[in-house]
């Protein structure tokens, strides 16, 4: 699998971008130095971006960095043998409503993920609306779109070596009854942030999370954005292997894992069977996996040590995708 995450940025600084990148990703970081005002929204289009093999499968994601929530959608059009296609939009985050989206053969969207024909060329496009857009057209903010071929993921060979990342352990399994089950990526992101010295409560991030229109606490983008009101910038990527997890891992820069898997394939984990679980990837210890699983009973439950392969089938063959943060003014 080959993967390309593009990056577009205002007042964050494309090193900075760059070297949270794993380099097999990377495929540059623009310097945006204004946004587009459209009556009562804030717009901002990329440039064309242009993946170094014709991609199936985007995965946007949106750091505004203010701590005033907003309400926003992507929309994402690609080039075809006759042309641009329509702006096809994925579902809104936040509060507010936009005009209906267009049908396209060419360009579907499930939620948070566009899935298209083979696309050389592709433009992505951020519609924000909220209160103050004078100020909201002055933050700092990163967009990034993963750009993957969706060709099969092949095995790793053996890694070898070991990194750990401090990341504190939090159940989900402590909250009540009405919600507990359902917080794996609110507890996962509140578990990164507080590495990152934001200790947040889970259920008050999981409600800064939770996404009405679908009923649900694990929309991606949506985590993206809480982060993003925290001062936390962060990414979305299509992880095309191991060697790149473990390059983030190398760096201190802990994965939240979206993985499913049924019984027996995942040895180890708090759950015995998922159709969608997230946990926290902090490490590694030549072919074993160590993990956050908020998924355990007890906070000291929570940390893991899962087999590499294992890990593969249950995140990278599936979904693959994960949530990178980082602090985008912290340097060194």
């Amino acid at each position: 699998m080959l993967t390309d995450l593009f990056a577009l940025t205002r007042r964050v600084a494309p090193a900075m971008v760059e070297r949270v990148i794993p380099p097999s990703c990377r495929a540059g970081v623009t310097l945006r130095d204004s946004v587009d005002r459209r009556g009562d929204e804030v717009v901002i289009d990329t440039p064309e971006w242009s993946p170094r093999r014709a991609a199936r499968h985007f995965v946007p994601a949106f750091s505004l960095l203010a701590g005033r929530r907003r309400t926003f959608r992507f929309e994402l059009a690609i080039a075809t043998g006759t042309g641009w296609t329509p702006w096809v939009a994925s579902a809104t985050i936040g509060d507010g409503e936009f005009a209906p989206s267009v049908a396209c053969d060419d360009v579907r969207c499930d939620i948070d993920v566009f899935t298209t024909t083979a696309a050389r060329a592709a433009r992505l496009r951020v519609r924000v609306r909220g209160a103050d857009l004078d100020a909201l057209a002055e933050a700092p903010w990163l967009l990034t779109l993963s750009a993957s071929d969706g060709t099969a993921v092949g095995v790793g060979a053996p890694h070898g070596g070991r990194a750990h990342v401090g990341v504190p352990p939090r159940s989900q399994m402590v909250e009540a009854e009405t919600v507990r089950r359902r917080i794996c990526s609110p507890a996962s992101v509140a578990m990164v942030l507080e590495r990152w010295g934001r200790r947040l409560d889970t259920i008050a991030l999981a409600d800064e999370i939770f996404h009405a229109a679908t009923d649900r606490y694990g929309v991606w983008p949506a985590a993206i954005a809480a982060a993003g009101r925290h001062g936390i910038a962060g990414y979305l990527l299509r992880f095309p292997d191991w060697a790149a997890a473990a390059w983030c891992l190398d760096r201190g820069l802990p994965i939240v894992a979206s993985v499913n898997y049924r019984t027996g394939e995942l040895p180890g984990a708090a759950m015995d069977a998922t159709d969608g679980h997230l946990l926290v990837l902090t490490g590694y210890e030549n072919d074993d996996v160590l993990v956050n699983d908020p998924a355990a009973d007890t906070h000291d439950e929570v940390p893991r040590r899962l087999r590499r392969r294992d890990v593969e089938r249950a995140w990278l063959e599936r979904a693959g995708v994960g949530y990178v943060f980082f602090d985008p003014f912290v340097t060194g």
